[in-house]
């Protein structure tokens, strides 16, 4: 790119609290909406649901249990499939596939279910996998916008389609897309969800909006408080189960497409096999151990860039025999060698009754808290030019 591409990029390199200060500053810094949306959470589930019991979900059902589950989809359209899987659980008797690229496996075919995802409808991937799905005599269900590509090639299959209304990003839409895809998921006889789950998640949804809502300081804000500990670092984000390494990996998401900070995201499993080095290098104990812990941070004395780990939590629920107990012992371990070498740590633990209310209590802060970091930069987390650039480059290559 040349220099006049780089002279429109928006935005200050140093974090200023101050546009995060009070609710007016906030929203003069928010032109596009972004905190709304994110606070939209939980009444975008409810509508979710309401518009997926509207389909005819049952007929998944009508050729008994699947071989497998395909969630196609690219971006958190994918993130539905992992959802799934997740809560689906490790007892699953079907497995499920989250699958990020045009078209279906070579193996899907009539024993399989394969749930085409796009928030906007038109998505290639979404749309080359519900056509490849027809095609083979795969059962199709498929989820995005009414009036879409998507749901043309789904009518032409004579399969369901969940109409979702796009009012955000596809980002800022995870819900509306997950529940369509956990009612399928349990139509086919694979995930236990009542009702009772869905209604308990929005309304923690709800109260966590209600948190991190823009007129709160940033003492009782855990999103405004989280999003000013991460300023200036690299950020590491790790989950201690595979429920809490779907959330890590959505911070992730959301960290690098609305506050453009590059991310390290993933499940605790990993880490042991060799990323926990990183807290012995140059932006781990090496920072940590030339920082002066006395320099005024405003000055710039000792500001160098160093690590900040976010450990999501997710210590299962009492009295739960429905599932092995997890192993909290890397979590524990992270965090004591974070400890040990002085880099900063922040625990986030799940809270709730069933596997969705606990995920959803691991995304809905730090999905806040990734927006306001972007706005404490100056930065609109609704207007990515690098994002649209991007599939403008490849909307012009595409082979006609």
């Amino acid at each position: 790119m040349n220099g006049a591409d780089r002279s429109e990029a928006a935005g200050d390199r140093l974090v200023d609290p101050e546009r995060i200060d009070t609710e007016e500053k906030v929203i003069a810094a928010d032109p596009g909406g972004a905190l709304l949306a994110t606070a939209a959470a939980g009444p975008q589930l409810r509508e979710a649901g309401a518009l997926a019991a509207e389909a005819d979900l049952a007929s998944l059902a009508d050729g008994g249990r699947p071989r497998a589950v395909v969630v196609a989809g690219v971006g958190t359209a994918a993130r539905t499939g992992d959802i799934l899987a997740t809560v689906a659980g490790p007892n699953c008797p079907v497995p499920v596939v989250a699958h990020r690229n045009a078209g279906v496996p070579g193996w899907v075919g009539a024993a399989d279910v394969v749930i085409a995802v796009s928030a906007s409808g038109r998505s290639p991937e979404a749309l080359a996998a519900a056509e490849a799905a027809a095609r083979r005599g795969a059962r199709l269900v498929a989820v995005g916008a009414p009036d879409s590509p998507l749901e043309s090639v789904a009518r032409s299959a004579r399969a369901p389609y969940i109409g979702v209304p796009r009012r955000a990003p596809a980002r800022m839409s995870l819900w509306a897309l997950t529940v369509p895809v956990l009612l399928a998921g349990r139509a086919c006889g694979m995930v236990r969800i009542a009702e009772a789950d869905i209604a308990e998640t929005a309304a923690r949804l709800d109260a966590d909006a209600e948190r991190c809502k823009p007129g709160n300081d940033a003492f009782v804000n855990p999103a405004k408080s989280m999003a000013l500990d991460i300023a200036g670092s690299v950020p590491v984000v790790w989950g201690g189960t595979a429920l809490a390494g779907i959330a890590a990996r959505r911070f992730g998401d959301t960290l690098a497409a609305n506050a453009r900070y590059p991310v390290l995201a993933g499940e605790l499993g990993e880490v042991g096999r060799g990323r926990v080095g990183l807290l012995d290098g140059a932006f781990g104990s090496l920072a940590e151990s030339r920082r002066d812990i006395f320099a005024d941070p405003d000055e710039g004395g000792g500001s160098g860039t160093r690590l900040r780990i976010i450990l999501l939590r997710d210590d299962g629920l009492d009295g739960d025999d429905t599932a092995p107990p997890p192993d909290t012992r890397r979590a524990d371990a992270v965090a004591e060698l974070a400890e040990r070498r002085g880099i900063r740590l922040d625990i986030v633990s799940a809270e709730g009754g069933c596997a969705l209310e606990r995920l959803a209590s691991l995304i809905a802060v730090p999905d806040f808290a990734s927006v306001y970091l972007a706005l404490a930069h100056g930065l609109d987390p609704m207007s990515v030019p690098a994002v649209a650039e991007m599939k403008q480059y490849l909307d012009l290559t595409t082979p006609s």
